[in-house]
């Protein structure tokens, strides 16, 4: 079911990353197929494994296995349901920021611009805020910010005026209704790129992803033992960025604070200085693997 589900990026240096110690206690915060809990579970022998995923659909792909606990729920409550499962510290975590194969194949879940299917893109069906609402609800000054923020869209202002004068005609309720109003804007060249940078964007305010992982960055601080591991997959700069700030100088503005001896006043090393990225055997068997950035750090 993983297989067809989704394949991880970078697998086997993921859960090499980890470090993993049969008895110790891991976090997988993005389980989704399930590709990384299950490695991390043939190496566990009196461990516990706590696995996340706020999508219903991740609910097929559950393992039984007596090590592993599933929760049902979004990772940004991670440090809570931790203390609820009287679980003070872990020896590792990993998260693959990465959207599931699945969810862009399937139409109605809205991620993907290849697809006709609703402008959801949720990826909490319960949640209240779809793509749909921001784009006929949203003002144009916030459009405009989300599209150069989330996107890094140059012509954000004329993008957004199509789908204003759009919009007063009728709600804009389907990836194709979008893509034939934003159409006049999408540069020729780089059509493929401009319209996954637009759908990008709308995911990223969907979902609340970047405030979501510097939320479950800054928790990993207190939670993860000394000598204990952080894996961090992403898969554009926006998501990249702040994790190597973190990481370099706990912060995601990058700028390094020293104390009166001159160390970096940050809770982590990394281990790999540069970032690992997958090779050309691996993009050539998963295309979709060739944007995932690898950062591996140790707690001090």
């Amino acid at each position: 079911m993983e297989q067809s589900y989704h394949i991880p990026a970078l697998l086997e240096e993921s859960i090499n990353g980890l470090n993993i110690r049969g008895n110790g206690t891991y976090v997988d915060v993005t389980f989704g197929g399930g590709g990384h809990s299950r490695e991390i579970l043939k190496n566990l022998t009196a461990g516990r494994l706590f696995a996340f995923d706020q999508d219903e659909d991740a609910l097929a792909n559950l393992p039984d296995d007596e090590h592993f606990q599933f929760i049902h729920h979004n990772f940004r409550y991670l440090k809570n349901f931790m203390r609820y499962y009287q679980v003070p510290k872990v020896d590792g975590i990993i998260a693959d920021l990465g959207v599931s194969f699945h969810d862009f194949d399937e139409a109605d879940r809205g991620f993907s611009f290849r697809y006709s299917g609703k402008l959801d893109m949720r990826m909490n069906q319960k949640a209240e805020l779809t793509a749909s609402v921001i784009v006929n609800e949203y003002s144009e000054e916030e459009l405009i910010s989300i599209f150069r923020q989330y996107g890094e869209i140059k012509n954000s202002r004329q993008l957004v005026k199509k789908i204003i004068t759009a919009r007063q005609s009728d709600s804009i309720k389907t990836t194709d209704e979008l893509k034939k109003i934003v159409e006049p804007c999408v540069p020729k060249r780089i059509e493929s790129k401009y319209l996954a940078r637009v759908f990008q964007a709308l995911r990223i305010e969907t979902n609340g992803e970047l405030d979501v992982l510097k939320e479950f960055l800054l928790q990993t601080t207190d939670l993860i033992k000394p000598g204990g591991r952080l894996v961090v997959l992403t898969y554009h700069s926006l998501e990249d960025r702040p994790v190597k700030n973190f990481i370099r100088a706990g912060n995601f503005q990058g700028e390094v604070e020293k104390d009166f001896y001159g160390n970096i006043q940050t809770s982590f090393k990394a281990i790999n200085r540069k970032v690992i990225v997958p090779g050309a055997t691996e993009t050539e068997r998963n295309p979709r693997s060739r944007s995932a950035k690898l950062r591996i750090a140790e707690k001090l």
